[in-house]
């Protein structure tokens, strides 16, 4: 084995079919003889995986056949291998659990280059499985062969090509434990056809072979005790959220936190849901489309206490006007992130969750000696609340606004709501306007923008939490990109939500060319308002899902109510919405958070001597 898929050919004959299946392993463990394709399929149950995303082809094929006979793990066969690796992606975000995908080998392979991306991003637990030609093949420009090691070296955490089946029960595992220890991400198992066709001895566990990896969980003493000073002497703190806090499962310990200290938090993009929206303390979102008061508060601080963040461009805006005033405390279990954006003054490295265990405790000592009063502070904050509230206008020509469209499915869904979201206004819109109350209600593609993630990861969340109601918030745009996985979820029992908010255009461009092209819309009306190309309402039908639709303000309650009593099958709402609405607040691209515009044109909503 290494470390650094394809539809079958044309005329070429079928793989043989392996010999008679072993017996089960007996309780000793001792070696049993089988295929590698067997040896693989044991290997996923022993990981505890429990569904597969993915196509068959020829070089994975091998595997295909005693996947069938496995009583623990069900494959979903998917339309697309994109939707595929976005389902991993989706379960994960969804259960906390290592997704998996696979795919045969050349474009099959590639065609997971963008969820492995995407996953790699965002911290997600990904193991992608891709067959490979056969060993002797390798390296001849053989039949669909692609080296998918070297292609997604630069977007995976690690990645294995396999060239000997008793190596098959190890590399699982290893994937998995990479996948899913220290800063979670994408792992890439690459096996040759030939390899899962050999025998080999198959046991487990496996002996993992790991030099080097050893992911610090635990912070140091000294650094949460300096982290603790500057907290309890900071006149102007935030807590600064990012997507670590939820991978770390460390929500209660952050509610601890921040009503110990009466700090203000804002939850990334990536966070919402860590914190309660309805908490007096959260100010929003911050960032390119965060709220006044999320913004503010972070440009205003003293102290920034960056907890699983980034310090992203698209929160940080122009970085070298960003927060010109706050010291830095960044806890990340990267750290590689510490530092690589903005210069941390104590950095500490760990586990989201260990970290702030230690430091409730650290700060409660620190309080006993001196205590700040953050008064002054929450005035300032409560008078930007007050006066820059979210909201949004109703469009001039009586069309339907998109912003009430998905704040109504907010207030109409039950508590406990999945949200999976595409990349666009849509995207802003949902995290503006829908209320989370708690970590893994709100999926979206954060780091790389991937359109077309919503239906795809709406079905993977669904097959990982068949109890929770799964909404996908999707634009006209991305939902043409992915939405043949509807019918995956048709014949499969996936009974998702997809709200189309139906603009007619590629919304976020279409805004961006309002402010800053001159209203030179370019390559941006999608037709699906002029032509009804296609009518997403019947095209939903003939994916065996039911089609509804609203145009009105007043058929909006009555088609999500609608939506919600239908169980048996997929749903999908047409909202045809006005063209021109935008999202607000927004930091133009390249400006600093103090340029946060609230209507057209540029301007400040508060004077940095204030």
């Amino acid at each position: 084995m290494t470390s650094a898929t394809s539809r079958p050919a044309p005329g070429e004959p079928p793989s043989p079919r392996p010999g008679p299946r072993p017996k089960p392993a007996p309780p000793s463990g001792a070696p049993i003889r089988v295929t590698g394709a067997q040896s693989l399929v044991r290997s996923l149950e022993a990981v505890g995986c429990e569904v597969v995303f993915g196509i068959p082809g020829g070089t994975i094929l091998p595997a295909y056949d005693p996947l069938l006979d496995s009583t623990k793990v069900r494959h979903i066969l998917v339309r697309h291998e994109q939707g595929a690796g976005h389902a991993a992606t989706g379960y994960a975000q969804a259960t906390g659990k290592v997704g998996v995908c696979m795919a045969t080998s050349g474009p099959g392979a590639t065609n997971l280059v963008t969820p492995l991306a995407d996953a790699n991003m965002d911290s997600v637990p990904v193991v992608a499985i891709t067959g490979q030609q056969s060993r002797p093949l390798i390296g001849t420009d053989a039949f669909q062969e692609a080296d998918i090691c070297g292609i997604t070296m630069p977007i995976t955490k690690h990645n294995f090509l396999v060239t000997d089946a008793a190596d098959i029960p190890r590399a699982i595992a290893e994937a998995f434990h990479l996948a899913s220890t220290g800063r979670p991400g994408p792992v890439l198992v690459d096996i040759p056809k030939d390899v899962l066709q050999e025998m080999t001895s198959y046991s487990w566990p496996p002996e993992l072979r790991l030099p080097g990896y050893r992911p610090t969980t635990r912070p140091h003493g000294k650094q949460v005790r300096e982290a603790a000073k500057l907290i309890a002497a900071a006149k102007r703190p935030v807590l600064y959220v990012g997507g670590g806090v939820i991978k770390a499962e460390a929500s209660p310990e952050l509610l601890r936190l921040a009503e110990d200290t009466n700090i203000p938090v804002v939850t990334t993009l990536m966070a919402r849901g860590a914190f309660p929206d309805s908490h007096r303390q959260h100010l929003g979102m911050p960032g390119m489309h965060g709220t006044v008061s999320a913004v503010a508060a972070m440009q205003k601080s003293d102290l920034l206490v960056a907890l699983g963040a980034r310090f992203d461009d698209r929160v940080t805006g122009q970085l070298s006007t960003f927060a010109p005033d706050a010291l830095v405390v960044h806890a990340d279990i990267d750290p590689a992130e510490i530092s690589k954006n903005r210069r941390a003054d104590v950095p500490i490295v760990g586990d989201c969750k260990e970290i702030i265990t230690e430091l409730i405790e650290a700060v409660r000592v620190e309080r006993e000696s001196r205590s700040v009063d953050l008064t002054p502070w929450w005035e300032q904050l409560d008078a930007l609340r007050s006066t820059f509230p979210l909201g949004y206008d109703w469009p001039d020509d009586g069309t339907l606004s998109p912003q009430y469209v998905i704040e109504r499915i907010g207030a109409l869904t039950p508590a406990g709501t999945l949200f999976t979201a595409g990349v666009g206004q849509h995207q802003m819109w949902a995290a503006q306007f829908v209320k989370y109350e708690s970590p893994r209600t709100w999926i979206n593609s954060g780091g790389l923008g991937t359109m077309g993630y919503a239906v795809p990861a709406a079905m993977g969340a669904k097959a990982g939490v068949p109890d929770v109601q799964v909404w996908a918030i999707d634009g006209d745009g991305c939902f043409q990109m992915t939405n043949q996985e509807l019918a995956t979820c048709a014949i499969e029992n996936i009974p998702i939500k997809v709200a189309v908010i139906n603009n007619g255009n590629l919304g976020m461009v279409r805004q961006w060319q309002t402010l800053f092209y001159g209203e030179r819309y370019s390559s941006t009306d999608l037709g699906t308002h002029k032509h009804r190309i296609p009518d997403f309402k019947l095209l939903a039908e003939a994916m065996g899902c039911a089609g509804l639709r609203a145009e009105s303000k007043d058929e909006v309650d009555e088609v999500v109510r609608q939506a919600m009593e239908i169980n048996d099958r997929p749903v999908v709402v047409d909202f045809v919405v006005g063209k021109d609405a935008q999202v607000w607040p927004m930091v133009a691209a390249g400006t600093g958070n103090s340029e946060i515009m609230a209507a057209r044109g540029i301007r400040p909503l508060f004077d940095e001597d204030e």
